[in-house]
């Protein structure tokens, strides 16, 4: 398997992830999610909330031009939500919400709660991410540095193309906001 579609699989076991612990956490997601009768309403729903789990790993990302990161509780249409609000992943888990895409330009939300990688683990990504850190702190490491780099709300990076990176920690709840944008 190319190192592409790696993080192709890598992404999806990820997006699935985030999407069970949300169904955990959440009351009213859980509801919504219990409420589906088919698949296609679960995808749905999954969609509409920013994961992309309806996809095949090695298939490429649909057309669709946006996806928003709320669902309305009175008529069920996607709405734009405050970026600070909702509830804290699980400690040890992160939620990454899809805000703008798919398409040339990818627009992340991820919430991290007491996160770090597997040792070992490195992120090797085939496009350009620049961070910014919306609440919280972390620590980043790249490969080619000796020391994991200290963020905190406000500081932003742009991480090239190869340049392997990992997060080593993330703060307990409330947890850290990151913005990711991917190109």
């Amino acid at each position: 398997m190319a190192e592409a579609q790696l993080q192709q699989f890598l992404e999806k076991v990820r997006q699935l992830n985030a999407f069970v612990a949300l169904g955990e956490a959440d009351p009213s997601f859980r509801q919504r999610l219990s409420d589906c009768a088919n698949h296609q309403q679960v995808v749905d729903l999954a969609s509409s909330w920013g994961f992309d789990i309806a996809r095949r790993w090695g298939e490429p990302p649909s057309q669709s031009s946006q996806t928003m990161v709320s669902i309305d509780a009175e008529g069920g249409e996607p709405v734009a939500a405050n970026l600070l609000s909702g509830p804290c992943p699980l400690p040890g888990q992160e939620h990454s919400q899809l805000l703008l895409g798919p398409g040339q330009l990818r627009l992340e939300l991820i919430h991290s709660c007491e996160f770090a990688n597997p040792p070992g683990f490195w992120y090797d990504q085939v496009e350009s991410e620049w961070v910014l850190l919306l609440q919280g702190q972390a620590q980043l490491r790249f490969a080619d540095e000796a020391q994991a780099r200290s963020l905190k709300a406000g500081d932003s990076l742009l991480i090239t193309p190869g340049r392997r990176h990992r997060v080593e920690a993330t703060d307990p709840a409330p947890g850290t906001r990151w913005l990711a944008l991917f190109w």
